[in-house]
This record gives structure tokens, sequence and C-alpha cells, in this order.
């Protein structure tokens, strides 16, 4: 359960927010070489201003590929290349934006609730197959079963605060 909080977490740190970050571009996957890569693992990538983001491509070969894989990307930016070096500036958020990203971390939030709904779930299968075949008692089951609802509870009450602030800090102008 707390792996599907992060990788949520680390979802909303991609989205961006009028201000340059490196971890935007980590849920961007360019397919080079045979296999999806981070762009993180093509390059350097760097903010020297507020509202630029910079990419040093190891090998100019990639860059087209990088280019067109930040492009179908949903983030709303264009890269100007010159050369192995990517210059992707950041625009500020017009209001439409602010509401299409807080309706993409609302899709993000509902897939990581789904990804702990399904770690419940398989925890109270476990826990039916160990009753039945009598490795815990009754009791116990119920006890452990409390335990990983709770758990569900927390974990989600975690998701719902760490969105509601990312959504206020979106619709911040």
């Amino acid at each position: 359960m707390k792996k599907a909080y992060d990788v949520f977490n680390q979802d909303l740190s991609s989205l961006r927010t009028g201000r340059a970050n490196v971890h935007m571009l980590d849920i961007i996957k360019v397919d080079v070489y045979g296999q999806n890569m981070a762009i993180n693992q093509l390059a350097n990538i760097s903010t020297p201003e507020p509202r630029l983001l910079t990419i040093q491509v190891w090998d100019k070969n990639n860059v087209p590929l990088i280019d067109t894989a930040i492009q179908k990307s949903n983030l709303g930016i264009n890269p100007k290349i010159d050369g192995q070096l990517m210059r992707i500036p950041i625009p500020s958020l017009n209001e439409e934006r602010r509401i299409e990203l807080k309706k993409i971390m609302g899709e993000l939030a509902e897939k990581a609730k789904i990804s702990i709904r399904n770690v419940r779930r398989e925890a109270n299968d476990n826990l039916k197959s160990d009753l039945k075949t009598k490795k815990i008692s009754e009791d116990e089951s119920k006890n452990f079963e409390k335990k990983i609802q709770n758990s569900t509870d927390k974990q989600i009450s975690e998701l719902d605060k760490r969105l509601e602030e990312k959504e206020k800090e979106i619709m911040t102008v």
C-alpha cells in the first residue's frame, strides 16, 4: 500500500505547477535501444531558471526520440532543440490548464486507490485461505482483517490529503 502511495506521490511531482522541476519529465518514457527508458537515463536534466528546463542529451541520435516523447506527453510543453541541448520553457498556467491538471491528478489518485484496494483484497484472500487451512483461528482472522482495513483507510486518507495539497498548489495563481 505504501508503494502505491509512493508511486502516486512521484506522479504528482511530475505534474507541472508553473515552475520548472526536474521531476516533471519522470513519467515520460522514450522508446530507445529496444526498450522504454526514462529521459534522465538518456540525458542530464537541470533547471537553470525557475521557468526553464534544459536537457543535455548524451547521444545526439536520441534527441528526436526524446523530442517526440515530450511532444506526445500531456504536459503541454514544447522543447527547443539546439544540437544536443534541449531547452524547454515552462509557460505559466492558465485557468483551463489548471482545471485539466486537477482532473489528471484525480485520475492518478483513483489509480493509486485501486492499487491500495487490490492489496487489501489480496491480503484478505490470504487470510481466508489461512483460515480454511486452520493456520490461524477465526479471532485472529478478524483481528487481521481490522488491521488490514485500518491500514487501507490510513493510506487512502494520506493520499487524499496529498492530493488536496497539490490541488491547492496548482490552483494558486
